[in-house]
């Protein structure tokens, strides 16, 4: 250990280990299953138990409760200044939404005290610095970022020992600008966070920002060990419940992603109800929840999903109309209800308006109706105009909608030319997202055209990078039975069969069997 480590208070706390008789307050001992943390410093005794318990749910990224418990942590000890850099933390969400002017303002304000709050021994002090990067007034969000992950880096290679360091520097380069999908970082970030793990086994942080680190397609089977572990390191922990699922979906794990996101739902909200979480943390496992349960064949499932959110608690009108609408419009895209899909009315934000004129326009050119869906296709471009530059619906999802037009308009050449554009833009972000993958509608497209040997390669092309995908398994199913190809079409029928759930109840799922009966 660092000689200027000495004279410090050194406690490893495990949090699952909390007793009566340490007089931990009432807000660290909610949610005692979070991990374990070890973080020399120069609080009080007394104020270690909710300072850590505040670093933990910091890891899991429950932001309202972390600061919580490190307010708690300053109550006990008023000279505990890194729980105020506790605190600034909770206030800057990195690979979320940051923070708005608001939590900037409350970030700055907090690491003032930090600063000014004594004693504070010379890590500490570093901490604050390298944190206060993020809230530096006159500079562009981008330049913060890199200079804060750099400072991180320093305090890394600095402390060799400390696990604090090494987790908040990896998380840093996940979230620097322009590199949410840069391989190379991401591996970078995956090999701290690996060797952070090895040392040490439960902190919650080196597995949850791995999951992140291999949120892609493509590095997703390196997450998979995290992935089935930051539940049993956090289990109290909506959210850590919840992570594991960025990797199940990924690898066509549906029923994993459904067990887990179960769990989250739960945990979410009973949090919630403790005023410990807010409602996005349910919010966000429902969404999973919703989509891994199309993949199953569990329709019905998934609608009860949509019909349950107005439960959730602590939700308002708002979040819970925006979410209805992103779920009810991407499950209908998914079945491909279209005459449903036109009755959905748009409201919500700009966004989700743009959102339900988009599916009308695809909705509408499904059915032949080449009118409604340009009256659509104008209303989405209207509103797109309208809305400001974070509520702008995307690229691609824009450009699907003008293919599909250009389909209905019997534009087949022009309609193949717009879609194989959006699926080159959607890879470019993210090629496994919860949206409609563009080259599985391109596959449709090119079905629709009657060109199902074409389609087949583009429906195998999505299960290449989304495993076990209903639509693309059913897709290259029909596609190579249409083409003549018998044989292969039976596989994927039988996989589409395997996949399922027992009481799956997808219209799909009955051709596949009329299928299977015939061999």
């Amino acid at each position: 250990m660092k000689k200027s480590f000495l004279g410090f208070v050194l406690i490893f706390f495990v949090v699952t280990t909390i007793s009566p008789a340490q007089q931990v307050p009432p807000t660290a001992a909610v949610q005692p299953a979070l991990g374990t943390i070890s973080f020399p410093n120069s609080c009080a005794k007394a104020a270690q138990p909710a300072f850590l318990t505040g670093m933990a749910l910091l890891h899991s990224f429950q932001y309202g409760a972390a600061e919580k418990s490190f307010a708690e942590a300053t109550h006990t000890d008023p000279a505990c200044a890194v729980a105020y850099w506790g605190m600034a933390m909770t206030t800057y969400h990195p690979i979320w939404e940051g923070a708005n002017d608001k939590g900037l303002a409350r970030g700055r304000a907090f690491l003032e005290k930090a600063s000014n709050t004594a004693p504070a021994a010379g890590r500490e002090r570093e901490y604050v610095s390298a944190l206060s990067i993020i809230f530096e007034e006159g500079r562009s969000a981008d330049d913060r970022l890199a200079r804060y992950s750099n400072a991180m880096a320093g305090l890394s290679r600095k402390y060799p020992e400390d696990g604090e360091a090494a987790a908040f520097y990896a998380l840093s380069l996940l979230a620097l600008p322009g590199k949410e999908n840069g391989t190379a970082t991401r591996k970078e970030a995956i090999a701290i966070l690996t060797r952070l793990s090895a040392a040490q086994p439960e902190h919650p942080g080196a597995v949850h920002y791995l999951i992140h680190a291999a949120d892609t397609s493509e590095l997703a089977p390196l997450g998979l060990e995290a992935a089935r572990r930051y539940a049993k390191v956090a289990p109290d922990s909506s959210h850590a419940l919840h992570m594991p699922s960025h990797i199940f979906v990924r690898l066509g794990l549906w029923q994993e992603s459904i067990d887990s996101n179960l769990a989250a739902a739960a945990a979410a909200a009973e949090a919630t109800k403790q005023q410990m979480g807010e409602a996005h943390y349910q919010f966000h496992a429902l969404d999973f929840l919703d989509y891994s349960y199309l993949q199953t064949g569990e329709e019905s499932k998934a609608r009860q999903v949509v019909a349950d959110l107005n439960k959730v608690p602590g939700s308002t009108p708002k979040e819970t109309t925006n979410v209805r609408l992103n779920l009810t419009s991407r499950n209908l895209l998914e079945l491909h209800r279209w005459n449903e899909a036109l009755m959905l009315a748009p409201e919500g934000d700009h966004y989700y308006q743009q959102v339900i004129y988009a599916l009308h326009t695809i909705a509408a050119a499904r059915t032949g109706d080449a009118k409604t869906a340009e009256e659509n296709f104008r209303q989405m471009k209207k509103a797109f105009k309208s809305s400001g530059r974070d509520g702008k619906l995307e690229d691609y999802r824009r450009k699907e909608a003008e293919a599909w037009l250009d389909y209905a308009k019997g534009k087949k050449d022009k309609a193949l030319q717009h879609m194989r554009a959006a699926a080159e833009m959607q890879e470019k972000r993210d090629p496994g997202g919860f949206h409609v993958p563009a080259r599985e509608m391109l596959a449709d497209l090119l079905l629709e055209l009657h060109k199902p040997a074409e389609a087949a390669d583009e429906y195998e092309s999505v299960l290449k990078v989304i495993p076990g995908r209903f639509n693309a398994v059913y897709g290259a199913a029909r596609a190579l039975e249409l083409a003549g190809k018998t044989g292969q079409a039976a596989k994927y029928y039988a996989q589409l069969r395997q996949a399922c759930a027992p009481g799956a109840d997808r219209e799909e799922l009955r051709n596949a069997k009329v299928v299977a009966a015939g061999n």
